[in-house]
């Protein structure tokens, strides 16, 4: 098939292009990342519109992330225009775009008989923003932007798209909640490279926490401090917070400064060292897609403690590669830590049994043939109708 991928970033849009090519499909790939930034062996498949991507990676990479969100939105529909100019509706087979770039390519897609699949990494744009503003209640910050613009275009492309694909149940939940067509909407959980992420010798003794991601409400950053604070206090743990930070959290984790040792942004290419010198990892999140990173830390051999809104029962097994908690419970959270430094054998088993079970879910290459199954099963529906319409 001829497969034109769109994306505002990387994501796993580049894992996936990788992947078609692996299994004989031809691929284009449409993204605002500069050229710089898309890998050095998809270069020659790839499309860049960088000119609003750069000041708005500038813009957050300063701290100013709560400033730019006008100017998201304009890289958003800039990208939606020029992906309707220049995705050729003639070739392409199947436009497979991640959503928030706007409708525009995918109807013209779909006018010239060909497919048009959503790609949306996160639940019902509707379910997510009813999620974050009940988070910034809670811990009174002001309300998430949603624009009323990007709301409209992104239930449009989940309506009119002939599939929706997303990464884990929890999020296809979402969209059946909102009363989509079950058969519409299909389960294509990501991987990890394996020969990325792999263990290493933990060097000390000390039980050590690892979150890694964004520090932000979305991602439970509170509830994970709220939770390691007492034991950090009584010396029974560290923990370790890696990534960036959102900007309306910087305030709650100043609050919280004596409880971690901040890492900073890791090249992924690295992460592999960190992952390994921790116990385990805790991902508190009240509203994700399918947190890459808990596979990355499996693929460690670290077990995961996570809420089931990251992803988690797509990838393990409670209490057996890793524990799921309820969202928004800290108790829940240091009580499962406690368990674990009170039976080191236990959590090592767990340690190794997460490591099997990645191994298993097929990394990369399960995930590109799942979409790949995906593209087929909707074309042959698709030509099903049409025969039907005739």
């Amino acid at each position: 098939m001829n497969v034109s991928l769109s994306s505002i970033g990387r994501f796993h849009h580049f894992d996936l292009a990788r992947q078609l090519l692996r299994l004989g499909d031809r691929v284009s790939i449409f993204t605002s990342n500069p050229r710089s930034r898309v890998d050095a062996d998809l270069r020659v498949i790839a499309r860049t519109r960088p000119y609003l991507r750069i000041p708005y990676a500038l813009m957050s990479r300063f701290g100013l992330g709560a400033r730019s969100y006008w100017l998201e939105e304009a890289l958003l529909r800039d990208l939606g225009s020029w992906l309707a100019r220049s995705v050729d509706s003639e070739w392409t087979d199947v436009l497979h775009g991640l959503d928030g770039a706007g409708p525009e390519a995918g109807r013209l897609v779909k006018a010239n008989g060909k497919l048009w699949i959503c790609d949306r990494g996160s639940t019902h744009i509707l379910k997510q923003k009813e999620i974050l503003e009940e988070e910034h209640r809670y811990w009174h910050l002001p309300p998430p932007k949603f624009s009323a613009d990007r709301l409209e275009r992104c239930v449009a492309e989940y309506e009119e798209a002939h599939a929706v694909t997303v990464p884990s149940q929890f999020v296809r939940r979402s969209f059946l909640e909102r009363g989509f067509d079950p058969e519409r909407v299909f389960v294509c959980p990501y991987g990890v490279d394996l020969s990325e992420f792999r263990p290493a010798v933990k060097e000390d003794d000390v039980f050590r926490v690892i979150f890694v991601g964004t520090a932000s409400l979305r991602k439970g950053i509170g509830y994970l401090l709220r939770a390691v604070e007492p034991l950090v206090k009584k010396r029974q743990c560290e923990l370790w917070l890696v990534g960036g930070i959102e900007p309306a959290t910087r305030g709650l984790l100043e609050q919280y400064s004596g409880t971690f040792e901040y890492k900073g942004i890791c090249p992924r290419r690295d992460l592999w060292r960190l992952y390994s010198q921790a116990s385990v990892m805790v991902l508190a999140s009240v509203e994700e897609g399918l947190a890459l990173v808990q596979a990355q830390a499996m693929a460690c051999g670290v077990p995961v403690i996570a809420t089931p809104n990251t992803g988690a029962e797509d990838l393990f097994t409670d209490g057996v590669e890793g524990i799921i908690v309820p969202i928004r419970s800290p108790e829940a959270i240091r009580e499962k830590l406690e368990w674990m430094m009170a039976n080191p054998g236990l959590r090592n088993q767990m340690a190794e049994a997460a490591l099997v079970r990645v191994k298993s879910l097929g990394g990369w290459d399960r995930y590109g043939e799942r979409v790949e199954s995906v593209y087929r099963e909707v074309a042959i529906r698709h030509h099903v109708q049409m025969r039907d319409a005739d």
